[in-house]
């Protein structure tokens, strides 16, 4: 394919790591901060942090591509942050643009495989408006490819225009240990991350057959990417995906864990039990909620279901080290819990705006043709899957299959070989993918999430209602009689935070 590089207005198709270096360095990028607070430095483990010359001089502390500089403005790959914002905007504006001129059609085989490209230089071209940032060069990848995964998702091009470049991004503080950073548009729709590019290559080596799953099966806890990109500043290559919103933002979340099923090192370090919502890993879940989450019959089958299936099609590919990302609103903790504020207020009691993608929300993602129009509406449930733990209280599960762009290459079965020689193979995380896989579903359906115990004894264990026994398993009887569910546990739950 031809490289767009032949001036400041071209556009044009060009392979899919070209580095063509262009513009000034990042440095004389000068913008206003968002208002997001990014001095994260502090919480940067220091054998992982190191410090490199930064542009004007000052030192930056880094932990993979991003880093934090003196005036507290994220970076990543000597690009500022707000720089980053304003190129994603620009160029998802125009490719959008670009697209809707093109007729609707089949996808073909060649959609996987194109990469478009445009030219933005600052003083503005016969294609692109004129911007206050740096020269930057934009590609999208596949368009025609994500165009459909869009639609099948019911998402209208004006709709994922709107969400992403109405209002500034909202850079998230929380972001992972990988040195990705992570946006969400003000609406809570969508999520971008920036990826690596061993990532962005395997997603787009990996599109022919997602979309053929994705045909088959669009209720999934696997991520659904809706576009892949990249911005070329600074002769450094960003790249970028978009995808769903696991945890909306209007809910408050009490707990979160990632979990693989893995039990070697797989402990929240003391950096990350300091942050507002630490992610828990699986021995931390095995202390905190040892009986597990329970869930009614039906959602419990259907969720199993859902993880056999994904947990396939990630084994097929030859994927493994993936999560579970899992954050719990606790209902009855909610209640309980003073109103610190107005702000406070009005964060805690509004309900989330219903998302415009389909099949997005948690309850949406298990619920097969067999849930549909049943007992338990995802609207009342503001999207979260329904559960109790082992006290009986009300909560909320929002749940996804993370981290998918991992394929067992030769540098996984060395980490894994190494790793063996020093533990148990079979409890560390990266592993062949069909073990990972079986390893991946045993933990989750039989240690994390349990079917609600039919058992009659339970009668007794009632704490107000005597209305309807346990064994219903109508999940609408469940919700109405909420007081009284109680799970036994064989020995005390240790404080949750």
């Amino acid at each position: 394919m031809a490289s767009a590089s032949s001036g400041p207005s071209a556009a044009g198709v060009s392979s899919l790591d070209p580095a063509i270096p262009f513009g000034a360095s990042s440095s004389g990028f000068n913008f206003l901060c968002c208002g997001v607070n990014r001095k994260r430095a502090s919480g940067i483990k220091r054998s992982m942090a190191s410090e490199v010359p930064y542009a004007s001089g000052m030192p930056i502390k880094k932990i993979g591509h991003r880093g934090v500089d003196s005036s507290g403005e994220t970076t990543y790959k000597k690009t500022t942050s707000s720089a980053l914002k304003g190129a994603i905007q620009l160029g998802i504006t125009h490719t959008v643009g670009s697209l809707s001129t093109k007729p609707e059609r089949d996808v073909l085989m060649q959609d996987f495989y194109v990469v478009e490209s445009i030219f933005f230089p600052s003083e503005g071209s016969n294609l692109t408006p004129a911007h206050h940032y740096n020269d930057f060069r934009f590609k999208t990848y596949a368009p025609v490819a994500f165009r459909y995964f869009r639609e099948l998702f019911g998402i209208r091009p004006d709709d994922y225009l709107y969400s992403l470049c109405s209002e500034p991004l909202i850079e998230l503080c929380n972001s992972g240990a990988s040195g990705s950073l992570f946006y969400v548009s003000s609406d809570d729709e969508f999520i971008i991350k920036t990826v690596q590019h061993k990532e962005a290559e395997f997603l787009q080596k990996l599109l022919p057959g997602y979309y053929m799953n994705l045909n088959q099966n669009p209720r999934t806890l696997l991520p659904k990417f809706y576009g892949l990109y990249c911005v070329q500043a600074g002769g450094k290559n960003i790249r970028i995906v978009v995808m769903n919103n696991l945890l909306p933002r209007s809910v408050k979340m009490h707990i979160k864990y990632d979990l693989k099923g893995s039990t070697y090192k797989r402990r929240a370090s003391q950096k990350e039990r300091e942050k507002p919502l630490p992610t828990f890993k699986d021995l931390d879940f095995l202390q905190d909620i040892p009986d597990g989450l329970f869930l009614d019959a039906d959602m419990y089958n259907a969720l199993c279901k859902t993880l056999q299936r994904d947990c396939l099609v990630l084994q097929s590919f030859k994927i493994m080290d993936y999560s579970l990302l899992m954050s719990i609103h606790n209902i009855d903790h909610a209640q309980r819990e003073p109103l610190g504020s107005e702000a406070q207020s009005s964060a805690d009691t509004r309900r989330p705006a219903p998302q415009k993608a389909l099949y997005s929300t948690a309850m949406e993602s298990i619920q097969g043709e067999a849930r549909r129009g049943g007992t338990m509406e995802t609207d009342d449930h503001m999207g979260g899957i329904p559960a109790r733990n082992s006290k009986g209280e009300r909560l909320l599960l929002y749940i996804g299959i993370i981290d998918i762009l991992q394929s067992y290459r030769f540098v996984k079965k060395l980490e894994h070989s190494w790793k063996a020689l020093v533990h148990d193979g079979d409890t560390v995380s990266v592993h062949r993918p069909g073990f990972y896989a079986e390893r991946f579903q045993r933990f989750m359906c039989s240690t994390v999430f349990k079917k609600i115990p039919l058992q009659p004894s339970w009668k007794s264990l009632k704490l107000q209602s005597q209305s309807s026994p346990i064994e219903q398993k109508n999940s609408e009887d469940l919700e109405q009689d909420s007081t009284s569910l109680v799970i036994p546990r064989s020995q005390p739950l240790p404080q949750q935070c």
